[in-house]
């Protein structure tokens, strides 16, 4: 399992005293309010603590102002730079929600028990989360003149389809509504 989560990215500076614009990549954008402090993971150099001093939400975006940085040239440095929380910060979790990196490369298993693929994204839609999954090899639903094979699928993260998640196994049982697998030819 993971012990870091990453909660954002920096797209920019703000203002001139050393504010960063932030697109967040954790579905509570408020929580950065309750945040005390992060890692920032810069694309060069070495990673260090940041502290959060101020936070205010515009559009999508957190502007955050933290005490390591103090000027705008400072901020433009760590443009597109990661930020991370230990998994002791991360927001806590209702029953039956996991978070996304514990989900990433877990093994996926149809309702026949036989393996179908590994999991490698969760889009967030709105209504609900959408599992990606890349077909096995022997899997993968064959194309013909018209069509590429199918190479992965996405199921719906809904009762119906998932019947058991196992994050310490690494296990995800499914059942697959027709459809969502192409006919083999």
């Amino acid at each position: 399992m993971e012990e870091n989560f990453k909660i954002g990215e920096i797209v920019d500076a703000h203002g001139v005293r050393g504010e960063v614009k932030i697109y967040p990549t954790t579905e509570d954008v408020k929580r950065y309010k309750k945040l005390k402090e992060c890692e920032l993971r810069p694309k060069r150099g070495e990673n260090m603590p940041l502290h959060f001093q101020q936070v205010k939400f515009f559009k999508q975006y957190a502007i955050v102002k933290f005490q390591e940085i103090n000027d705008m040239d400072e901020a433009l440095k760590y443009k597109h730079a990661e930020l991370y929380v230990d998994r002791a910060h991360a927001t806590p979790l209702y029953e039956d929600e996991f978070y996304v990196a514990d989900l990433i490369g877990i093994k996926v298993y149809d309702g026949e028990d036989s393996y179908l693929g590994e999991l490698k994204d969760v889009l967030l839609t709105g209504a609900n989360d959408v599992y990606v999954v890349d077909l096995a090899e022997d899997r993968v639903v064959p194309g013909d003149a018209k069509h590429k094979p199918q190479k992965e699928v996405l199921i719906p993260a809904i009762k119906d389809c998932i019947k058991n998640i196992d994050v310490e196994n690494a296990r995800m049982d499914v059942v697959l509504m027709p459809g969502l697998l192409k006919e083999s030819n």
